[in-house]
């Protein structure tokens, strides 16, 4: 039920995202300017400055347009995995449980879809978080604007290269840990407990962002070429100029907070979903 997916794609994603974004506030800026030591120093600056506010700049962004990024991932998802399935199981074996390998490749699928989606999303929200002083952009929609005027289109999906190197094979670790762990929690032929939803979710959460983090500081640095930041040619300049003065730790800024933040946003994300999808599911059927 594509509606009902819609909806509880919003909800959760809605939630995860208001959990996690103050995190993903500092971890941006860390991975984009040199102006800060460290998490801490990062906090008490953008508190000092700009308030509790600080934290949440580009989430209105995000809220509003999850519905659409997180509905394609598990509907494409969940499509993907039943044609997969297909091949697997007899038309009257409906219990056996989709092959791992199955659940990686629908992932990676989810990750591609959603790029279309997620891309001119998440450089809008890079760009807003990583404005500490100045106003060339008033808020979203003045963002987008502003991209237009100066790139076109085109401009929209900067860093969408770097976005891909990331998204498509970490959506495939994002739901293949989930249900590998879900799985490990719950006894077969059951339903997965909260208990086992939480639990899965957040380490399907640290797996992911844990690969993803390097991709994610290039991707970050490409969002921010001409809206602020330094500009780089390209995917492999970026990369090139990143290590050449920063040595190859660049790539693992903001691991630490990716990391601690993961695990609870996702853990409700999934929860908020599964429940979602049971709740809805079980009236309909009423």
């Amino acid at each position: 039920m594509p509606f009902v997916e819609f909806i509880a794609g919003w909800i959760s994603g809605a939630v995860g995202l208001f959990v996690g974004h103050p995190l993903d506030t500092v971890k941006v800026r860390l991975q984009t300017q040199s102006v800060y030591r460290g998490i801490f120093d990062c906090v008490v600056k953008t508190y000092t400055h700009e308030g509790f506010h600080g934290f949440f700049k580009g989430m209105s962004f995000p809220v509003l347009s999850v519905a659409l990024s997180n509905a394609v991932v598990f509907g494409s998802y969940s499509n993907a995995l039943d044609y997969l399935d297909q091949s697997h199981r007899s038309s009257s074996d409906h219990s056996k449980r989709s092959p791992l390998t199955a659940v990686f490749t629908a992932g990676c699928f989810s990750g591609l879809i959603q790029l279309f989606v997620s891309a001119p999303i998440d450089l809008v929200k890079v760009r807003l978080q990583s404005q500490t002083t100045g106003n060339k952009y008033r808020g979203p929609t003045h963002c987008v604007a502003v991209i237009l005027r100066e790139d076109g289109v085109k401009g929209l999906f900067r860093g969408m290269g770097a976005l891909a190197l990331r998204d498509v094979p970490c959506y495939g670790l994002y739901f293949l840990p989930y249900e590998f762990t879900c799985r490990m929690l719950t006894e077969k032929g059951k339903r997965p407990g909260n208990d086992a939803v939480l639990v899965a979710g957040g380490v399907a959460g640290v797996v992911t962002w844990a690969c993803a983090t390097p991709m994610d500081v290039v991707k970050a640095r490409l969002q921010m070429s001409g809206g602020g930041g330094r500009v780089y040619s390209g995917l492999l300049h970026c990369i090139t100029v990143s290590v050449r003065e920063e040595g190859v730790r660049v790539f693992f800024k903001g691991l630490l907070l990716n990391s601690v933040r993961a695990f609870p946003v996702n853990a409700v994300t999934f929860l908020s979903f599964e429940m979602l999808m049971r709740a809805m599911t079980d009236s309909s059927q009423d």
